[in-house]
């Protein structure tokens, strides 16, 4: 069976973005900025971005494209006679189900935050109360059941109607909708009433603060920002390259991706420090950021019913296009492997996803007892500790060798297939680079991952 395209170069982009947009933009990239300096860090954060994630992502946008198949099957195809890179599949798929595994309660709290805030069940509630409506939704396994299974149930919808009918028609409107709500938002968050401190802060880079950070912890916190945000390494991105023509070469198109990405993040950016500063709310507030003081910000902002809810509307589809993109992952792995139909594939994934969801929901509650990585450690956290200090960065490893070395693929036929088409090349003067140092700079990051969770 011939494999399904995009319909257009905008959907492969959109989609592809869609897979890397994600909370870490959103959510975790504000906290960091926050944390480690404002605008210094973001020039930092930018620099890795090109020399880090950008080479993996063509990595993995070649392999999909030159063996026309998802992460499940694509090294069988073109690895060397009696290699064994093929076992890597196995890491690809747990990774895909483990991501998968806890973002679905994600979207579900997104989606729920959505309903609370429209429906005005934050109105006149003081900080305490704000945030004990949190710590009540985590104690609520039936309530996180039911957005879970939402959110599950409208992605795998959404993936049954096929790659252009289903993804990429419905991922292209969320996005420009995405898109369009950081534009308002942010242009609202600007024009608040002490918001000039928070755009400065942001905008005008001190790289004393860098300094009093600790440039090392900078560094390292830009480098690993600049790693995961693209979900790089478990194939995820791979079967998009799939499902695009030999028309383009792939790095301009990972570039398109990368600036995109880019954008959400610095926008997110806009959107939140301003509105911190002006409501004296301290930017670097971690996990609470989102769920506990930002619905405070828009409490005390005029129109704050209204901008909650296009904030946590704007969340809900960062989040889900995360999850229609690493279920239409999911699903080609068992079309690949098992030889299913595309209904047949979508039938059992769900099922599988919802029960492989229940541990990261009751982690909260029934099972809050289970600290998996020690105290106040919850099933989540060790769900994420090992997709995102462990599967990525080995699996970013894998594709590197796998394209650059005689071992593997080789890097002449990475090259011809990644540039082929019309558009930006990649570089063949960077060969040290991406063999030698770019490994050892994965492995540096999976090292310090370690270190900073266990011994820090």
């Amino acid at each position: 069976m011939e494999r399904e395209k995009f319909g257009s170069r905008l959907g492969f982009i959109l989609i592809s973005a869609g897979c890397a947009i994600g909370l870490g933009n959103v959510w975790r990239f504000p906290y960091i900025v926050g944390k480690y300096g404002g605008a210094a860090f973001v020039l930092i954060y930018l620099a890795f971005l090109l020399i880090l994630g950008l080479p993996v992502m063509v990595a993995e946008f070649a392999v999909g494209r030159a063996s026309q198949k998802s992460a499940a099957c694509s090294f069988d195809v073109l690895e060397p006679k009696g290699t064994k890179w093929h076992l890597y599949k196995y890491g690809a798929i747990a990774g895909n189900y483990l991501l998968m595994m806890f973002y679905t309660t994600i979207a579900g709290w997104m989606i729920l935050y959505f309903v609370k805030m429209a429906t005005g069940q934050f109105d006149g509630l003081n900080s305490d109360q704000v945030g004990e409506a949190f710590s009540h939704m985590l104690g609520q396994p039936v309530l996180m059941t039911v957005f879970m299974a939402i959110a599950v149930l409208l992605c795998f919808g959404i993936c049954a109607k096929g790659l252009q009918k289903g993804v990429e028609r419905i991922t292209k409107v969320m996005m420009v909708c995405l898109l369009s709500l950081m534009v308002v938002l942010a242009v609202r968050s600007v024009l608040l009433p002490g918001g000039q401190e928070g755009l400065k802060f942001y905008l005008y880079p001190d790289f004393g603060k860098v300094k009093e950070a600790g440039i090392g912890e900078v560094v390292y916190a830009a480098m690993g920002q600049a790693f995961f945000t693209l979900s790089i390494g478990i194939g995820a991105l791979a079967i998009f390259g799939s499902y695009i023509g030999k028309e383009r070469a792939l790095t301009g198109e990972a570039v398109s991706i990368c600036v995109l990405d880019t954008f959400v993040a610095l926008m997110s950016g806009l959107i939140i420090f301003p509105s911190c500063f002006a409501y004296n709310v301290q930017p670097d507030s971690g996990p609470s950021l989102i769920f506990i003081t930002l619905p405070n910000v828009f409490n005390a902002m005029a129109g704050g019913r209204l901008w909650g809810t296009l904030f946590f509307l704007f969340m809900t589809f960062a989040s889900l296009s995360t999850v229609i993109a690493v279920f239409e992952n999911i699903i080609s792995f068992t079309m690949d492997l098992k030889g299913w139909d595309r209904k047949k594939a979508v039938l059992i994934n769900l099922a599988g996803v919802l029960v492989l969801s229940m541990p990261c929901v009751l982690g909260y509650n029934v099972w809050s007892g289970i600290t998996p990585l020690g105290a106040g450690s919850t099933i989540l956290d060790l769900e994420d500790f090992i997709v995102s200090n462990n599967l990525l960065p080995l699996g970013s490893l894998v594709y590197l060798l796998f394209c650059t070395t005689k071992l593997g693929w080789g890097y002449e036929n990475f090259l011809k297939e990644t540039n082929t088409g019309k558009g930006m090349k990649f570089p063949r003067q960077i060969a040290f680079y991406v063999k030698y140092i770019l490994p050892l700079i994965v492995l540096f990051i999976f090292v310090m991952g370690y270190y900073t969770k266990f011994f820090a």
